[in-house]
């Protein structure tokens, strides 16, 4: 494995005073409760972030509640016109916010790069698909009654995302609700706040109302109470762990909010004995380990054909030391630290048990560094199915190989765990593609590619993965009602 400089890059400058925007108002950290942001590549404090207090949260809901009677009246033009200038801003600012992605979240500055790319996407997707709001008129079986179903914004939104995809995951629930007619508070995450603040200066710079979105940090527990106790929030999305999204599901039916929950996987990969095994190898490595694997989609359980087994280990070992581990402002890296000391720890924890119960370490397998959170990107084979890392999701450059015989059996380890987010497959075999198609239980499935989503396509996933669909028209859609009308 390759390494980079990991010297201690303190650009500070570039690190912005952190704050509340409630009612297109700043609110300073001055008197309030605060936290501390770190740099995971070296440990060092980025700056503080205020917590929003009780009064805050109250008025951040009070503003969404008026944001979302003037927004959901505006004329469609306006917020069409509105959302593209987000995206353009977001595109015109792509150099500062993605230092400000990689500074917090770490990961390499080109692929920081590539996710305000795709964040802008979203909101273009969202003002393009807004102009195709469709009704339908309903045939009527009494001449004197014209029937018909209009879809009409839910209302105002409560959005909480987390940090491992900090742009993108608040652009597209922020996007989405907008594009619907909807307004929000987005409460995003504490470890990555300045990026959401880049996303809201966007915002606001685009000419949408201040009341229109809210952003909010601090207790993330205290802030989900009070949003969810208020009957002027009407829906709720969720990015995170399956714990507190089946916890938010809970308390939002006690007030039938309607929920959007995308919650997490432990992505299968099925590779036939059919394909290009050096070249399938090479693709698994660069999409196992971007964002040091800490992405929902990121491909993690290998299940390889028996009669190509012992040879894609090695390519896929290979490919993972020459990933150059290091600094994501470092130009030559090309992946960086995870983001806590806990997922080190963790990490640590699972080559540990799966080594213990018969798995081998062909690759890293080992912390690195004097400082930062790093860990070596890690291939382990002939993992077992009771195997810790097998059962739950890794959610770091931890890669497991396990071999199968038959088609059957592969898809059957691969749908035997309570989730279903997001899966892959490699075959030249169409009947093979068609029984993966029919039988694997996921959201998501790209077949012979590592890609999960785009902007213009449904993201969500399969029983603990998840409620409901972000992206897409579905992703509008979400955070629409359908109204049906009868006129006489």
């Amino acid at each position: 494995m390759s390494e980079a400089n990991n010297g201690s890059i303190r650009d500070y400058d570039a690190y912005p005073e952190l704050s509340l925007c409630i009612a297109g108002e700043w609110l300073s950290a001055v008197g309030r409760r605060t936290g501390i942001v770190y740099n995971p590549a070296t440990g060092e404090s980025l700056g503080e972030f205020p917590f929003a207090g009780e009064a805050d949260i109250e008025s951040a809901i009070k503003a969404v509640a008026q944001g979302f009677s003037d927004w959901s009246s505006e004329s469609l033009m306006t917020r069409y016109d509105m959302l593209h200038r987000v995206a353009t801003l977001l595109l015109e600012r792509s150099e500062r916010i993605a230092r400000l992605i990689t500074l917090e979240l770490g990961k390499p500055l080109q692929e920081s790069q590539q996710e305000v790319v795709t964040a802008a996407g979203m909101f273009r997707w969202a003002a393009e698909e807004s102009r195709r709001n469709y009704g339908r008129t309903i045939p009527s079986r009494d001449n004197n009654i014209r029937a018909s179903v209009e879809r009409v914004p839910v209302g105002p939104v409560a959005g909480f995302s987390g940090w491992n995809a900090p742009l993108i995951t608040p652009a597209r629930k922020i996007s989405g609700a907008l594009g619907a007619g909807c307004s929000i508070v987005m409460k995003p995450a504490e470890k990555t706040p300045a990026v959401a603040q880049a996303l809201m200066e966007c915002i606001l710079d685009a000419g949408i109302p201040g009341t229109v979105v809210s952003m909010v940090v601090g207790d993330p527990a205290a802030i989900s109470r009070k949003l969810l106790s208020s009957p002027v929030i009407r829906l709720v999305t969720f990015t995170g762990s399956i714990e507190v999204g089946k916890l938010l599901t809970a308390h939002a039916a006690q007030s039938m909010k309607r929920t959007v929950m995308e919650l997490g996987g432990h992505a299968p990969v099925i590779v036939f004995d059919d394909v290009d095994v050096q070249a399938v190898a090479l693709a698994a490595a660069a999409a196992k380990f971007r964002n040091a694997g800490q992405i929902c989609t990121s491909p993690t359980r290998f299940f390889i054909q028996e009669g190509i087994y012992d040879e894609f280990v090695a390519a896929f070992a290979k490919a993972a030391e020459a990933i150059i581990v290091g600094n994501g402002l470092d130009g030559d890296t090309t992946m960086g630290p995870l983001a806590t000391e806990a997922g080190v720890k963790r990490i640590t924890e699972m080559v540990d048990d799966a080594m213990n119960r018969g798995a081998k370490l062909v690759a890293g397998g080992e912390r690195l560094f004097s400082s930062g959170n790093f860990f070596a990107p890690t291939v382990l084979s002939d993992v077992t199915d009771d195997s810790l890392a097998m059962i739950e999701e890794p959610f770091g450059p931890l890669a497991l190989c396990t071999r199968f015989l038959e088609c059957e059996e592969a898809i059957r380890r691969a749908n035997q765990l309570e989730v279903g987010l997001a899966g892959y497959a490699f075959t030249n075999d169409s009947r093979r593609a068609n029984q993966v198609r029919r039988q694997l239980e996921v959201g998501t499935l790209a077949i012979n590619h590592f890609t999960a989503s785009w902007p213009e396509t449904p993201f969500g996933g399969y029983k603990d993965s998840g409620l409901g669909a972000e992206g897409g028209v579905e992703g509008l859609q979400a955070f629409q009602q359908l109204r049906f009308i009868s006129e006489k």
